[in-house]
Parts: C-alpha cells; structure tokens; sequence
C-alpha cells in the first residue's frame, strides 16, 4: 500500500507528551504501531501494520536522507533525524526521530524501534532549508544517483562546518 495522496499545505502538530512509537522488521515493514502513530498518520492499524514504514514518507524529504538512516541502522548504530511525514489524508507532520537497531539474545538484528516526538520548531525551519538544498541536488542528479547525490552534498556540507550529520542534529 502506497499513501498516493497529494500533499496538502495543512499540518499536523504533535502535543508535547506524545511519542510514535513503531516496530518493523528488517525489511521496514511495520509490526507494531501505539495509538499515537494512527492518530497522526491517520491510518487505521489494520492498514499499517504489515505496511512498509515509507508510508508516511512526504516527497519533500531527500532520498539521501534516508540513506543515511538505512545506512547507520543496518550498521548497528541509532539515528538521529528530523523527519516530515505525510498523513493519509494528504497533510504533514514532522518528527524528531530516534531509530534504533533491535537486537535477539544471540545480538542478530530482527528489525528496528523508532520513537519520534515533537521537534524544536527552530530545528524544522533549519532543517527544511537543508532537506531543500538536498532535494535540489536530487532534481540535478536524476532519479538513479539521487540518494548518493544528496547525501555527499549532505556529507561535505557538514564536513566544511566541521560537523557530524549526529552532532549537527542533536545541536538543533
């Protein structure tokens, strides 16, 4: 199931205390999901659960973006990010994003933990310019290399500053 809404201007904002709260397997499909996350995506759980969690994914997020979580998941390390995502009915919420490897007893991955709360509206704003900036060089770079574009033009950006893509986000 793919969300072929189109995105709407109306946005969706989270209450300070809740958390989404979602589990997938190692293929990004969604196993559990809280009543937050249905809430705010406006899916029943029947129509999540099973559902890949690039679900919610809104088109003005960079491909590279999510390169670099895949990347640092599959690693065995959390990831940090900030993460617009598109409701079923075509509105947008954003997240501050903290995904995590989820390990067996023998320390296989079986899946991922994701828990997402309000972002900083300060962070938003800074990181809608650079998720701009990362779009750009995806048009530039055609649909084939997009992802790897706009990481690298991520990378060396946050190189120039002396920056980590980690430090950078939890500095917001």
């Amino acid at each position: 199931m793919k969300n072929e809404m189109a995105p709407t201007s109306q946005e969706r904002l989270m209450r300070e205390n809740d958390f989404i709260v979602s589990k997938t397997d190692l293929a990004g499909r969604i196993i559990y999901c809280n009543e937050i996350f249905i809430e705010m995506s406006g899916y029943s759980e029947a129509e999540l659960l099973g559902a890949q969690q690039n679900l919610v994914r809104h088109p003005d997020m960079p491909r590279g973006l999510f390169k670099l979580l895949w990347n640092t998941i599959k690693s065995g390390q959390e990831c940090f990010a900030y993460i617009k995502n598109l409701s079923k009915d075509g509105s947008f919420y954003w997240v501050f994003a903290n995904v995590t490897p989820d390990f067996d007893a023998d320390h296989n991955q079986v899946g991922y933990f994701s828990v997402r709360r309000k972002p900083k509206a300060g962070a938003v704003e800074a990181m809608s310019g650079l998720y701009a900036a990362m779009l750009e060089e995806e048009r530039k770079a055609g649909t084939r290399d997009a992802a790897a574009a706009s990481l690298a033009w991520l990378e060396n950006t946050l190189r120039q500053r002396g920056e980590t893509y980690e430090r950078f986000v939890l500095s917001l």
